[in-house]
């Protein structure tokens, strides 16, 4: 798998009448992994098969929690994927003690007080530079400066120790997984019954809409609005609330830079639609007006 592979998905909206024409064997149609609200779901248990080997875990750091969903060739065996599972998840402990805004010794704490600068860690680097994209790419609209207390990457660094746990994953060989945490998730390969991963997209705040389902090998959904927090996104031209839309949803290879879209589009409002032009990595699934 390609780390610049594009995300791969079929975006179906079911309905209460609609007939499922004859599929392939793997293909049920039930979903795998549920979005929305303001959790996130497993539908289908990990298990092993003669030739198949499957793990589900949930993690809670202070931050966030997080549920990996693994499955391997038998060869792989038990000893492999648990390996691979903790490595996962001691990376997105690391990132959540390391990185954390609200932590006073965390790297970002220290860079907001000028006692360290970004080059003094590569990974900081990285967490700084993917901020200072995503505001050039959202006209200022993700301003991970322009929040109090100095800088804060709380937009974008979910989606980021996500994508590090997974890089940890394909590390370790294992190449068909998903991670979820809240109402995001990055998944590649497929789910456990051999098709991809089916993702059923539900509306944040209309519980009666059928979801949407996409099915994805490789790729990323970023959702921002369904915290439950109200004001938890700053309009950073204002310094106030946003307030525009209810939630809005991004789907694109990187679940950093989907989870930044999605928070600039929830802040921006529907005039954020214009950054996903035709031939985009990224598109936007819902941007749905407060009522």
């Amino acid at each position: 798998m390609r780390m610049d592979e594009q995300p791969r998905t079929t975006w179906i909206e079911r309905r209460p009448t609609d007939r499922p024409a004859a599929q392939p064997a793997y293909r049920s149609r039930r979903p795998d992994l549920r979005l929305g609200t303001y959790s996130h779901r497993v539908d289908r248990a990990a298990t092993d098969t003669a030739d198949r080997l499957a793990v589900r875990y949930t993690v809670r750091t202070t931050t966030a929690e997080y549920t990996l969903v693994l499955n391997a060739p038998g060869w792989f065996g038990h000893k492999g994927l648990g390996d691979a599972l903790r490595d996962a998840v001691a990376e997105l402990r690391a990132v959540d003690l390391t990185y954390g805004p609200s932590r006073p010794e965390s790297l970002v704490s220290r860079l907001r007080r000028g006692e360290i600068s970004p080059e003094s860690y590569p990974p900081l680097a990285d967490l700084v530079d993917r901020c200072a994209a995503m505001r050039a790419a959202t006209d200022g609209w993700f301003d991970a400066w322009a929040v109090p207390g100095g800088f804060d990457p709380g937009g974008l660094l979910g989606g980021w120790a996500v994508e590090r746990a997974a890089a940890r994953l394909r590390a370790a060989g294992v190449h068909d997984y998903a991670v979820l945490t809240g109402a995001d998730l990055v998944v590649r390969g497929h789910a456990a019954h051999g098709g991809p991963w089916r993702v059923a997209v539900h509306h944040p705040t209309d519980g009666r809409r059928p979801p949407l389902v996409l099915e994805m090998t490789a790729g990323a959904v970023g959702t921002s609005g369904v915290s439950g927090r109200h004001g938890h996104v700053v309009d950073p031209h204002t310094g106030e609330p946003a307030d525009q839309l209810a939630a809005a949803t991004v789907v694109g290879p990187d679940l950093a830079v989907a989870d930044a879209y999605a928070t600039a589009l929830y802040a921006a409002g529907r005039a954020g639609l214009s950054w996903f032009r035709a031939g985009s990595d990224y598109r936007a699934l819902l941007a749905d007006r407060r009522r």
